[in-house]
């Protein structure tokens, strides 16, 4: 039975939010066909490899994403309140849901370990039925859990070329949606798509374009939920904070998702003290709708070249969780971080950091 008291407070205070959960969606025509392993499909014929690993998901405790907001609207920018000042709201939680028994055991383990968010791993592959997701949803709103989902590796938008991959990934972010539209997830995470010898501007309209036509078939299907596109660990490739808030800036129903871990790669380690954290959450809350709070992945991180190798367990690597706390200090937007770390003791030292 699930308990009705939180096992710990997360950033020191328990937030309720209100997700509204959707039934069971009778379609099944997302995909044009199963995906086993979303991870291992190339993005087009001739592009650069997708550099992703995809870690074993064990089945009792797992390292951790971001989850984020409700349906919003507008550009309106939230107002700054003064350095020190707490956001409202915060939830911090896994990247992957720490058991697939059942809803029960996984909310259990979310509460056992004082966490009040969890991203929704489909990385690899969809192992959530909508059944399963409407439970879970149900459960996590009643102990004010935060939920997002995670797309397949491959679901990304911005194809060179249309074609079986373009429709693969579109079917990949519909069947996402509905998942999320059903477990009452406040957003869809997905990755940017890729350069492929175009210029940055030509490949932001080619992923504008797509999405545009995806939104049109998740209205059809009432499954537009909110999209986080997060920013990626390449320094030549789409998906820089800059790439991602201009995406998020022309689809209001777009927001960044700031991985500090990819920014502190492709800094070549600069993301060491508040002001690059801040400078990161003002470019994103520029483009934000008025509501919604920030989604953010965090981990210690690896790299080479300015590029992301390996999430590392806390304190191996160069990047901490105070910088960013403080910086979050500074603005009154809500937030979520969902931690990536390899291991339960990093994930839970980051928790600590950003309770203190």
């Amino acid at each position: 039975m699930i308990g009705t008291e939180r096992a710990g407070r997360v950033f020191g205070q328990r937030v309720a939010v209100a997700l509204a959960v959707g039934g069971p969606h009778e379609g099944r025509d997302d995909i044009e066909r199963p995906v086993a392993d979303a991870g291992s499909l190339t993005p087009e014929v001739g592009e650069p490899k997708v550099d992703v690993e995809l870690e074993q998901v064990d089945a009792g405790w797992t390292d951790g994403h971001i989850a984020k907001s409700k349906k919003g609207v507008g550009r309106t920018r939230t107002s700054r309140v003064p350095s020190g000042r707490m956001p409202r709201a915060r939830h911090f939680g896994p990247a992957r849901v720490p058991s697939r028994e059942s809803p029960e055991a996984a909310v259990e383990a979310l509460l056992a370990r004082g966490l009040s968010a969890c991203e929704i791993d489909f990385e690899g592959r969809f192992w959530m039925d909508y059944p399963f997701a409407e439970r879970f949803g149900t459960l996590c709103r009643e102990q004010d859990i935060a939920l997002s989902v995670h797309a397949p590796i491959a679901g990304f938008m911005g194809h060179a070329e249309r074609g079986k991959k373009l429709n693969m990934a579109v079917g990949m972010l519909d069947h996402s949606a509905g998942i999320a539209k059903t477990a009452g997830a406040e957003v869809v995470v997905f990755h940017p798509g890729f350069l492929l010898g175009r210029s940055r501007e030509d490949a932001i309209d080619a992923v504008v374009e797509q999405l545009a036509e995806l939104r049109e078939r998740l209205e059809g299907k009432d499954r537009a939920v909110p999209f986080g596109i997060e920013v990626m660990g390449r320094v030549r490739e789409l998906g820089s904070i800059d790439d991602v808030c201009e995406i998020a800036g022309r689809l209001d129903w777009v927001r960044p998702v700031i991985d500090f871990a990819h920014m502190h790669a492709t800094s070549d380690g600069a993301f060491t003290t508040v002001e690059p954290f801040a400078e990161a959450l003002a470019k994103a809350d520029a483009v934000i709708e008025a509501g919604a709070p920030f989604h953010i992945h965090f981990s210690d991180i690896q790299f080479a070249n300015r590029n992301e190798t390996k999430h590392l367990p806390y304190g191996d690597g160069t990047l901490r969780a105070e910088p960013m706390r403080d910086a979050l200090a500074g603005f009154e937007r809500a937030v979520t971080v969902i931690s990536e770390s390899p291991d339960e003791a990093s994930t839970r030292a980051i928790q600590l950091v950003l309770e203190a």
